[in-house]
């Protein structure tokens, strides 16, 4: 059993514009998933419906073999958090410590247990010396931070990010990357949408690509990335150790700085 299967799936907004087009896809608990595609391809309109933000016009949404349509958006947020591109539409208490342990608290989870994951979600995004701080005197970058040390101290069993690399500088990225690591290492699954080609190819195996409100690719990183006629169809761009590979006229499926370091050193030695 997934945990999240989309079967199917097609949403149109009140005024009629179709965002997903018959999407279907699944995630394992303990899988880490990368989302691609250029704006307007239907991304975050179909992790909004991951979460009961929004509910199929056709087709169903099944968390943990239920179906959403069943549950309240309230209830389907216990299992599946989902951090907003912007963290200003989550963010409403005076200080960061009242973000963090605001929804442990309101769902009543035992003391124990919250505290164990409020500790948990303050140290892994870095927020030990700005608990007494209002989340507005922070930038963009660390509000980000603000929104996802929330989600993850509501302890769900899959969280959504969307867009989390958007603005960050290089530390940000490190504390992206060991948050992934350890929730995926804790069993939980992962959804990422980002814009971060260089991001997705070292931190995810697995990446879907939509284009067009479809899911148009499902596969390794290692495939989608040489896939020319993929990335063209997305508006996407290969990361750059994958291109500077293809211009040189080097074996396809290089993704890494050593793989083509290892290439021209073999290269070198048969010239």
């Amino acid at each position: 059993m997934h945990a999240i299967e989309l079967v199917d799936v097609s949403f149109s907004y009140p005024g009629g514009f179709q965002a997903v087009d018959h999407v279907g896809m699944g995630f394992d608990a303990g899988e880490a998933v990368a989302i691609v595609g250029q704006n307007g391809a239907g991304k975050t309109t179909t992790v909004k419906l991951m979460n009961n933000l929004f509910q199929p016009t056709e087709g169903t949404v099944f968390v943990q073999g239920k179906n959403t349509r069943d549950f309240s958006t309230a209830q389907i947020a216990r299992k599946v958090g989902y951090v907003f591109q912007n963290p200003d539409d989550q963010l409403f208490q005076s200080s960061v410590e009242k973000e963090v342990i605001y929804s442990p608290k309101m769902n009543k989870v035992p003391e124990e247990e919250s505290k164990k994951w409020i500790d948990l979600a303050v140290e892994l995004c870095d927020l030990e010396d700005k608990m007494e701080l209002n989340p507005y005197d922070l930038p963009l970058s660390i509000r980000k931070f603000v929104t996802i040390a929330c989600v993850i101290a509501m302890n769900p069993d899959v969280l959504i990010f969307d867009e989390p690399t958007a603005g960050q500088d290089l530390h940000g990225l490190n504390l992206l990357a060991r948050i992934i690591e350890v929730l995926q290492g804790r069993g939980k699954t992962i959804i990422t949408i980002t814009h971060d080609m260089d991001f997705v190819l070292e931190h995810f195996r697995r990446v879907i690509v939509m284009a067009d409100k479809r899911k148009i690719a499902d596969g390794d990183a290692r495939d989608i990335f040489w896939d020319m006629e993929i990335m063209q169809k997305a508006s996407l761009k290969q990361p750059p150790v994958c291109s500077l590979a293809r211009e040189l006229g080097l074996a396809r499926g290089i993704v890494t700085q050593q793989e083509l370091l290892d290439a021209l050193g073999q290269t070198a030695d048969i010239v």
